[in-house]
């Protein structure tokens, strides 16, 4: 990802840092803290890495929040960028620390790659969630058995512990839709996603009566892009979009590919991404017509 918009103060202590900072959002935003001192006293990269015995390259790292800190490399960056208040220390060392804990995700790295890693801790911090779906159910409304499907057909030699533990994982994602401070999730889901029966019959059936549950939730706003406006599709394939409370992380557009994913921040790549969403809401079903279309497709199901 790239650096973090500039124009916004500094937020050590922020409610988004002290209520809903797991540590790949407090990576972010404590590099980004980090960035703006070097830059206000106009130190280069280089000489910043030299004063923690590092590359420049691992400064650029640490300032995209990319990598974990060493609370002793942030000492001694704070005192070569001349911070002295003892109170600022403190806060920006504490930051560190509580950057470096894992997050409830630890537990599955024996199935989860890093760069779905950060997708997970930005969801947790995220305040609005969009997501559009050309293929799938997105991951945070699959239940159990559809999840099941989905993962096997992408990981056809997984053995059934994998399987489990990839599910399992999914399904510990979705608490956080529940959450006192749920971020309100607003999902346009193409036609063709509920026309494929993955796991059979009865699994889709579950499936869509689901979504009749989930849609009904102050948070989630649920919409169906029919088959008749399938020329959107062109602009991109499934796309994510995360917005959040905290002023030093900008809005972050997900696209996940097979074995990898591009998160980008760059205003003019957000702003065209945002542009197509906002033109798939407008042309597709409004909210309050998703519950009778999911009906009737339970209903030809028998």
């Amino acid at each position: 990802m790239t650096a973090a918009r500039p124009g916004h103060q500094p937020a050590t202590g922020s409610p988004l840092a002290a209520q809903r900072g797991g540590p790949t959002v407090l990576r972010i935003v404590l590099g980004t803290q980090l960035r703006r001192l070097r830059e206000s006293r106009r130190i280069s990269r280089e000489a910043a890495g030299e004063a923690i015995r590092a590359s420049h390259a691992k400064i650029s790292r640490l300032e995209l929040g990319r990598v974990g800190f060493k609370e002793r490399d942030v000492a001694d960056l704070l005192t070569l960028y001349g911070v002295t208040d003892a109170q600022e220390r403190a806060d920006l060392l504490a930051l560190a620390r509580r950057a470096n804990n894992p997050g409830w995700w630890h537990q599955y790295a024996d199935v989860l790659p890093s760069w779905f890693e950060t997708h997970i801790g930005l969801e947790e911090a995220a305040h609005t969630i969009r997501t559009y779906e050309v293929q799938f159910v997105p991951g945070l409304l699959q239940t159990e058995a559809y999840a099941r499907a989905v993962t096997r057909l992408g990981h056809p030699r997984a053995s059934e512990r994998e399987i489990s533990r990839r599910v399992d994982l999914r399904m510990t994602r979705q608490a956080l839709l529940s959450k006192g401070d749920a971020p309100q999730l607003w999902v346009v889901l193409d036609e063709a996603c509920l026309h494929r029966p993955l796991g059979g019959a009865e699994v889709m059936r579950g499936q869509l009566e689901h979504l009749m549950k989930v849609a009904a939730l102050p948070n989630v706003t649920l919409q169906i892009a029919p088959f008749d406006i399938g020329g959107l599709a062109a602009a991109g394939g499934p796309v994510t979009i995360l917005r959040f409370s905290e002023p030093d992380l900008p809005d972050i557009v997900y696209l996940e590919q097979l074995t990898s994913a591009l998160y980008l921040d760059k205003q003019d790549d957000v702003e065209h991404y945002l542009t197509v969403m906002d033109r798939l809401a407008a042309e597709s079903q409004p909210p309050r017509n998703t519950g009778r279309i999911l009906t009737r497709l339970v209903d030809r199901l028998g």
